[in-house]
């Protein structure tokens, strides 16, 4: 849902970025992807949560949700670093190449979790067969 709603902010911010890598950071990118992205991970997630039924609501498998988390926390950590520290309102090349790097290694955590998930599942669902013949 976040990537389809976002989707023309994020792809205005990377034609912004690409054109002005080297030179200076536009207004577009950085802002967009801020905006956009504390819109999705706190307004969005919010309204979900309150959506559903009053119960408590727990999260049963935690790795999928901590490496999204953790790489949302390091997101903005690392474009201040990015326009504030290592190269001021400059995005350098290198800088571009990790960031876009740093993509594919969040897709590779979360798919890496998931299917540990999966076979904790498969393990745990063949326990309880194995105890219910065994009964």
């Amino acid at each position: 849902m976040a990537l389809g709603s976002s989707a023309p902010e994020i792809l205005l911010s990377v034609i912004e970025s690409l054109k002005n890598l080297g030179l200076k950071a536009g207004e577009l990118g950085p802002g967009s992807i801020v905006g956009s992205g504390a819109f999705n991970l706190l307004v969005i997630i919010g309204v979900s949560i309150v959506a559903v039924d009053e119960e408590p609501k727990k999260i049963n498998a935690l790795g999928v949700y901590s490496c999204t988390a953790i790489f949302s926390i390091f997101a903005y950590a690392w474009m201040y670093v990015c326009l504030e520290v290592n190269s001021p309102d400059v995005v350098s090349l290198t800088e571009a190449w990790l960031t876009f790097f740093f993509f594919f290694l969040l897709v590779g955590l979360a798919f890496a979790f998931d299917k540990l998930q999966q076979n904790k599942d498969k393990n745990k669902m063949s326990q309880e067969e194995i105890n219910a013949t065994n009964k």
